[in-house]
């Protein structure tokens, strides 16, 4: 359930927002029984965040500026761990350190996962902080993808105080080059068995003798 994720979100203008257009009444049913505790990620939610190769992180500047940025790389690198927490490698990229800096003042972050050719989409919230190579080696390592040949700096470790399931609506169906690829092979493979009778058939077919000419 989301209760936690609604409750640590809608505010009291939320609240009112949501009075004045009538959805109030079923918010606060999806609310009831909120006690601060986290959602627990369960058995869907840890399938879920395993199978991407990609997801949105967004954090707060010191000066109240939302910043968003992609994370991607091999499908699982973001791992679900004990704890209700989940976490990820972090390698050496343009050295602009905004979401590393942003954490240290403010370590509250929302994650949004999406899975385009299902059409789903899962909303994290959860507290962040960053543990570099140097402190802890042995997490570091144990947080690379299997087989991936780079060097992590650091990880990021987020502790989960809420999840949310979003509805499908308006998510445009993409798929990345491998999953056309497992779509297009059977229609490939038809492509080359045809290929391969009609040239049977040609090979087969008897030669007609030619017409004199006079």
């Amino acid at each position: 359930m989301a209760r936690n994720y609604l409750h640590t979100l809608f505010s009291d203008a939320a609240r009112a927002a949501q009075a004045a257009d009538g959805s109030r009444e079923a918010y606060a049913r999806m609310e009831a029984g909120a006690d601060g505790e986290p959602d627990l990620l369960g058995g869907a939610e840890a399938a879920f965040i395993g199978a991407r190769d990609s997801f949105y992180l967004a954090s707060v500047t010191p000066d109240g500026w939302p910043y968003v940025q992609h994370r991607g790389g091999p499908t699982g690198f973001l791992k679900v761990l004990e704890g209700n927490r989940l976490g990820f490698a972090d390698y050496r990229g343009n050295r602009q350190h905004v979401s590393t800096s942003n954490l240290v003042a403010d370590p509250r972050v929302s994650l949004f996962l999406i899975d385009y050719p299902g059409r789903r989409r899962l909303k994290i919230l959860g507290r962040a902080r960053i543990i570099s190579a140097d402190e802890e080696p042995g997490l570091v390592a144990a947080l690379l993808p299997d087989g991936y040949r780079a060097q992590a700096e650091r990880a990021y470790l987020i502790d989960v105080v809420g999840f949310d399931w979003n509805c499908p609506q308006h998510i445009t169906p993409r798929f990345t080059e491998a999953e056309l690829a497992d779509q297009l092979q059977p229609l490939l493979n038809e492509l080359t068995d045809l290929r391969s009778e009609v040239e049977r058939l040609r090979n087969a077919a008897p030669i007609a003798p030619s017409e004199d000419r006079p």
